[in-house]
């Protein structure tokens, strides 16, 4: 079944020795770029300083208290329920706080995100851009940094007046900026620009949907947004239980929506007649179906739904002045940096290619083999080596406590520990979009020399469903993939 899916011939685009550079998609510690932490530093000079540590500490508890239920949340909300419009007023002490405090690690997880939808589609180049709930446009400056010659025109949708004007002062003075427009609602945009300018190669929602109290007005949001979207959309969310779960649902109905029409369009087409079928053609412009670009390896039912897990990433950053000037930790000494966890999925429209799978045909050899051909002359013998470790023992898949999942300071420095951002970036090699290259949830174990990963992957070679599995990778076995792990981290591929 699996060699009827895929073409004999299909091309070898990897090699072991560039597995590493393919799979690599997380990234190392984040430095906000240079222009806008003087934007921000310019924008707090202009605004009212005083009682800033207050007004930091304020903007938290009430994010705080927005997770404790909607029943405290909603004094703060002006809902349109027969549109789904929904918008949290920020107030301006808010608004100052939120970019003085929050605004660097948006950036920071938008780029991370944006950057792996970059690398992972190598021929998008988003020409207009919707952003729904800006707030201070950090996702603009993410965009910029990834698309920096491709972007034209970029419509933000923003409730919030004093966002608003926060995003335009951080944006002053910036050259080659696209042309940028601001509207209050989706409605306001729909009714101001022109109906073929109403779809966008690329829309994101960051940290937008969980500030809507409602899961059917979340729906309708997101339905709208995928019907303003030509190319890609992506959704992106606080790392938290509530933020997965809010990506898991709307990234579940989109998934639906798109299977369902496909069938009703298959059904129409093969009843009609052969005039009606090129009506039908002509009357959808946009590509039929919807595929996960990230972090997802397949479009089946997510695997860690009702489990005690959840799909989340980290990002860390080093902490702006701001920050460090106005953030408090209790007393206790703050970092040079912080860790931002993030949920997020990547769609677009059209049918997933078929593409090889990155390990098919490749033959490994174990470490005994490797030894076998060393030149005499060469050999040092490891008595180590001879023997199997406790290390190369495998540990049993229902060791649950062995690896230490939502905790990102656990392993706070080997996290990290390589950024080779500037040499993979010049790769070649990149992993395709087809089923063979699953997901690194939570950080690798290292243990002797035995790796152990949860892998989020595709269980059929079209990608329609997945699993969630631990993989245990041992050096006497498979030195060579052994190498590849102990190197991978969190959020990175792994080939199969």
């Amino acid at each position: 079944m699996a060699a009827a899916l895929l073409p004999e011939t299909a091309p070898r685009l990897l090699t072991p020795e560039t597995i590493r550079a393919a799979a690599k998609q997380s990234q190392g510690i984040q430095i906000v770029p240079l222009s806008l932490r003087r934007a921000i530093k310019r924008y707090l000079r202009d605004q009212d300083r005083t009682h800033m540590n207050r007004k930091v500490l304020l903007l938290s508890a009430s994010f705080e208290r927005a997770k404790a239920g909607a029943e405290q949340r909603a004094a703060r909300w002006k809902v349109r329920s027969a549109y789904g419009d929904i918008g949290l007023r920020y107030r301006e002490d808010e608004t100052v706080a939120y970019v003085a405090s929050r605004m660097p690690a948006i950036y920071a997880a938008c780029y991370r995100v944006l950057r792996e939808v970059r690398r992972r589609l190598p021929d998008f180049a988003p020409a207009s851009v919707l952003d729904f709930g800006a707030g201070p446009s950090s996702a603009l400056w993410a965009m910029r940094a990834v698309w920096p010659k491709s972007i034209e025109r970029v419509n933000l949708v923003e409730p919030s007046k004093e966002m608003q004007r926060a995003g335009k002062n951080l944006l002053d003075n910036l050259k080659g900026l696209p042309l940028i427009h601001s509207y209050d609602s989706i409605q306001e945009l729909n009714r101001n620009i022109k109906k073929h300018e109403r779809r966008h190669d690329l829309v994101i929602s960051s940290y937008a949907l969980g500030e809507i109290p409602s899961l059917n007005d979340r729906i309708t949001i997101v339905r709208q947004l995928w019907d303003l979207t030509s190319d890609v959309l992506v959704l992106l969310e606080p790392g938290t239980p509530q933020g997965a779960k809010i990506i898991s649902q709307m990234r579940s109905y989109i998934l639906w929506m798109e299977k369902r029409k496909c069938r009703k369009i298959e059904k129409s087409t093969r009843a009609a007649p052969s005039e009606m079928k090129s009506i039908v053609s002509q009357e959808s412009p946009l590509k039929n179906g919807a595929f996960v670009v990230a972090p997802c390896p397949h479009d089946g039912r997510c695997p860690l739904k009702n489990t005690d897990k959840y799909c989340h990433f980290v990002q860390r950053l080093e902490r702006t002045s701001s920050q460090r000037a106005y953030k408090r930790s209790n007393g206790v000494p703050l970092r040079g940096f912080e860790d931002e966890k993030f949920c997020y999925v990547a769609l677009r429209r059209g049918k997933r290619p078929e593409e090889a799978w990155p390990l098919d045909g490749m033959k490994f050899e174990t470490l005994k083999e490797r030894h076998a051909k060393r030149n005499p002359e060469d050999l040092i013998i490891d008595y180590e080596e001879q023997f199997l470790s406790d290390g190369d023992e495998e540990v049993p898949a229902d060791a649950e406590d062995s690896l230490v999942p939502y905790d990102s300071d656990a392993q706070e420095l080997s996290l990290f520990h390589e950024t080779e951002e500037e040499e993979l970036e010049e790769q070649p090699v990149r992993a395709d979009l087809g089923g063979g290259w699953g997901r690194i949830i939570y950080s690798p174990l290292r243990r002797g020399r035995q790796v152990q990963m949860d892998v989020c992957r595709a269980t059929k070679r079209d990608a329609s469903e997945g699993a969630f599995e631990r993989i245990v990778i041992t050096q006497s076995k498979n030195p060579t993939m052994h190498h590849q792990a102990r190197r991978s981290l969190w959020g990175d591929l792994w080939p199969f």
